[in-house]
């Protein structure tokens, strides 16, 4: 009989080797290799149905439709794409690898979720149902045959071939709720390079759900980088009425509040000399030191943004007029959900607000730059984009979201137009 195999220090088992990592049903192959995304096999010429420059209407009005002088100086077009993600990426990869500076994306939340939905006719008075076609009948067995195997490695494929497309300071965001978001986080963890965020929606304070759980009121937003020196602006919003309260001093020049002008620590430089018969050196327990020099002190003196207060502590004074707000958190309660009413509504059923993407794009991206959504949907990426000066991708399988998404673009480029800004 053959000795056993003893494990130890000097022969570890293989099992005490594994690092962390999710697996599904397809994630590796027969004999034990991991699938990679078939590019070469997903590749295909994207087919041009149409060139939109400017609505009809003025086209015939100044016979300009193609004026060379006027724009495209780049030879770059914005591009709706009508096809499978997968293959629109991987045929993107030839013009754009590592090109894209930001991609959102908003994949189907709900497990087994198909693509069936009632679609407004004429002027949205009456509605009809919409089945699956050909096409989203084989997307939909293709994301939902096997349940979460199935879900996890169609976004595999997809995130992969995204990480391909972003530029090296490039970044991504994906959109999900609460019943995926640790399996993408995971998912995304071992494609993506650098974890930047875990940003949380709070969609309404009427929130769905049943009596047998909490209510779900929040979506999450995955915000991953390529390479960790990615492009982030930060983003700033509204003073609470709390935080207002603490602009309680007013002068001429109008209402303000006081921030300190030193800080705890001894320093041997200009910072930790007297300044106007003030000491900072014998404060405190270990002393203080000054936070701008004495010149720089002088300079704000003279300018009448020094306020001596009741114990004869000089201090800042920051004037509300000039506040640019506090900085955004990665707790998102200030955005709600679109409104039946609102001019942005598309009447489609997963269209998100452009307040939303209006702080990711400007976050994550600066003017000029190339962003992408591959869910594309109602098509708000594109709108607020196109609006924002950045250029844009959009695609998507379903021939409503197209639709839906081209004549939202051009009602955009028509109010640019109104507007002065084309």
């Amino acid at each position: 009989m053959a000795d056993k195999v003893r494990y130890g220090q000097d022969n570890p088992h293989p099992l005490s080797q594994l690092k962390t990592e999710l697996v599904w049903e397809g994630k590796y192959d027969e004999y034990g290799n991991r699938r990679t995304v078939d590019v070469a096999g997903c590749s295909m010429p994207l087919q041009k149905i149409e060139t939109i420059d400017e609505p009809r209407s003025r086209c015939q009005a100044t016979g300009d439709l193609f004026n060379p002088a006027k724009a495209h100086a780049d030879d770059f077009r914005n591009m709706l794409i009508w096809g499978d993600n997968k293959l629109v990426m991987a045929s993107l990869l030839k013009d754009f690898k590592g090109k894209i500076d930001l991609i959102y994306i908003d994949p189907p939340f709900d497990v087994g979720a198909d693509f069936t939905m009632d679609v407004p006719v004429g002027q949205g008075k009456e509605m009809v149902f919409k089945d699956q076609s050909c096409l989203e009948m084989v997307a939909f067995n293709d994301m939902w045959g096997r349940g979460a195997d199935s879900y996890l490695h169609t976004m595999y494929e997809r995130l992969s071939l995204a990480n391909e497309l972003l530029a090296s300071t490039g970044s991504i965001y994906v959109h999900c709720d609460w019943r995926m978001v640790a399996a993408l986080r995971l998912l995304m963890d071992s494609v993506f390079g650098y974890f930047e965020n875990l940003i949380s929606w709070k969609r309404s304070a009427i929130a769905a759900g049943v009596k047998t759980q909490w209510r779900n009121s929040q979506d999450f937003l995955l915000y991953y980088s390529r390479s960790g020196k990615h492009t982030f602006n930060p983003q700033r919003g509204e003073y609470s009425e709390s935080s207002q309260r603490h602009y309680n001093k007013h002068d001429k020049r109008g209402t303000f509040r006081t921030v300190p002008l030193m800080a705890s620590g001894r320093t041997a430089g200009p910072s930790g000399q007297p300044w106007r018969r003030v000491d900072v050196s014998r404060r405190g327990k270990n002393g203080m030191h000054w936070l701008k020099s004495p010149d720089a002190l002088d300079e704000l003196d003279s300018k009448g943004l020094v306020y001596w207060n009741s114990e004869g502590v000089p201090e800042l004074k920051y004037y509300l007029d000039e506040a640019k707000g506090v900085y955004i958190s990665d707790f998102w309660d200030d955005i709600d959900v679109i409104n039946s009413m609102a001019d942005e509504y598309q009447n489609y059923m997963t269209q998100k607000p452009e307040a939303l993407l209006t702080r990711i794009i400007q976050a994550s991206s600066n003017e000029g730059d190339l962003v992408a959504d591959l869910f594309g949907g109602s098509g708000t990426t594109g709108a607020v984009a196109e609006r924002l000066g950045r250029r844009w991708i959009m695609c998507d399988l379903g021939r409503f979201a197209i639709h839906t998404s081209r004549k939202r673009m051009i009602d955009v480029q028509r109010k640019q137009h109104e507007e002065g800004k084309p």
